[in-house]
C-alpha cells in the first residue's frame, strides 16, 4: 500500500512511519519541521527513516509542507494515489496553547480540513487521525470511554482535536469517507518530545537540576509506550471504518455512527501516579530527583484512564508495555543519543 503519514518528523509519526517501512509499505511523509521544539531532533528522525528505507530497498518520499498551505496539500494528493492516510501532524501541547491559540487553529483546524478535503476528492479508502485523551476535559468518570460525552474541553488544544472528530463525522456522513479517530493517552518512549515530562525529568535529574512536579505529584496518567501507540495506529488504519448497524439516532453513540465513522481510545489502561513515574525514572538513572512541588497547571486534568475495550473488540489490539520497561528503554535511548 501507499500510505501518507503526516507529521512523520514528529514523535508518533516517526515511529509509525518506521513500522510501515519495516512492513514493506510505500510511505510518503509530510512535515513542516517547525521549531516548536528542537528541529535537530526532528531532522535526526527523518535521517533515520531515510536510512531505514534505503537499507530495506523500500519506497519512501518526504515532503516538507505546511498543512495550512491548501494548494501544496492539494498538489500532494494529486501526485499520489494513497491507499491510506494516517494524519498525525498537529500543533501539540496543552500549555503552549494557552498563549499561542492561533497556531492550533492554523495547524489543527485548517490543516485537518486540507487533509480531509484531499481524502475526499481523491477517494482515499480510509483516513485515520490523531485525537487526544484531553478531549475528555471536565469529565471525571473513570475509565474514560468513547461512549462518554466530551463537550467540555479545558484547553484550546483539546477543543481543536474535538473539532477534528466532528469534522470527520460530517465528511463520513456527507461523502461516505471512512474515518477513524484515535484518542492517545500520554505517549512516552524513545525519540520523544523534549517538552514532555519524561524527557524533562530525565534531562534535569542528570543535570542535578530540580524538576517541577505539578499537582504535588498526586495526579495520575495512563502512560502509553510509543511502540504500542504506533502498532495501534497501524492496526486501526488497516481496519476500515464501517457504519454501526445498531446505531440509534434517538440515543446517539458518540463513538460510532450510521456513517463509516469510529473513535477509539489507545491507552495502557493502567494509570500511574506521577510520583511513582518519577520513582521509575530515578531507579533507572540511579539518582534521586530534587522536586519542586507546584499546584495543578491551568488546562490540565487531574487524572486519565483509558477504557480500551472498543479497540480490543474492533481492532483486536490493546497496549501492554509496563511503565518501568518503557522508561528504561527511553533512558537508554536518551543516554545514547545525547552521550550522557
Amino acid at each position: 500500500m501507499r500510505v501518507l503519514v503526516t507529521g512523520n518528523a514528529g514523535f508518533i509519526g516517526f515511529h509509525t512511519a518506521a513500522r510501515l517501512i519495516a512492513r514493506g509499505e510505500a510511505v510518503v511523509g509530510l512535515d513542516i519541521v517547525n521549531d516548536y521544539y528542537d528541529p535537530a531532533l526532528k531532522q535526526a528522525r527523518l535521517n533515520r527513516l531515510e536510512a531505514q528505507a534505503l537499507a530495506a530497498g523500500a519506497e519512501y518520499d518526504f515532503h516538507r509542507i505546511n498543512l495550512a498551505d491548501r494548494a501544496a496539500v492539494a498538489d500532494l494528493f494529486t501526485r499520489y494515489r494513497f491507499d491510506r492516510v494516517i494524519h498525525l501532524a498537529a500543533q501539540a501541547g496543552v500549555r503552549y496553547s494557552l498563549d499561542h491559540p492561533h497556531a492550533y487553529v492554523e495547524s489543527n483546524i485548517e490543516g485537518f480540513l486540507n487533509i480531509i478535503e484531499g481524502c475526499r476528492h481523491q477517494r482515499v479508502p480510509h483516513l485515520t487521525y490523531a485525537s487526544t485523551s484531553s478531549v475528555y476535559g471536565a469529565n471525571t468518570h473513570m475509565p474514560f470511554s468513547e461512549h462518554h460525552g466530551v463537550d467540555h474541553p479545558l484547553a484550546i488544544y483539546a477543543a481543536t482535536k474535538r473539532a477534528n472528530e466532528l469534522m470527520a463525522h460530517s465528511y463520513s456522513h456527507l461523502f461516505g469517507l471512512p474515518t477513524t479517530g484515535l484518542r492517545f493517552f500520554t505517549v512516552y518512549g524513545p525519540w520523544g518530545r523534549p517538552d514532555m515530562a519524561l524527557f524533562l525529568f530525565t534531562s534535569r535529574i542528570l543535570a542535578g537540576e530540580p524538576i517541577e512536579v505539578f499537582n504535588n505529584g498526586h495526579h495520575t496518567r495512563d502512560f502509553t509506550y510509543v511502540d504500542d501507540i504506533a502498532e495501534g495506529v497501524i492496526r486501526a488504519s488497516d481496519r476500515i471504518a464501517e457504519p454501526n448497524p445498531d446505531w440509534d439516532s434517538s440515543r446517539p453513540d458518540p463513538a460510532s455512527s450510521n456513517a463509516p465513522f469510529r473513535i477509539f481510545n489507545i491507552g495502557n489502561s493502567s494509570p500511574v501516579k506521577l510520583l511513582d513515574y518519577i520513582e521509575a525514572i530515578e531507579e533507572v538513572l540511579g539518582r534521586k530527583a530534587v522536586m519542586k512541588m507546584l499546584p495543578l497547571q491551568q488546562g490540565d486534568v487531574p487524572d486519565t484512564y483509558a477504557d480500551v475495550s472498543e479497540l480490543q473488540q474492533r481492532v483486536g489490539y490493546r497496549p501492554a508495555t509496563p511503565v518501568k520497561l518503557g522508561v528504561r528503554r527511553f533512558v537508554e535511548w536518551y543516554r545514547e543519543y545525547y552521550g550522557r
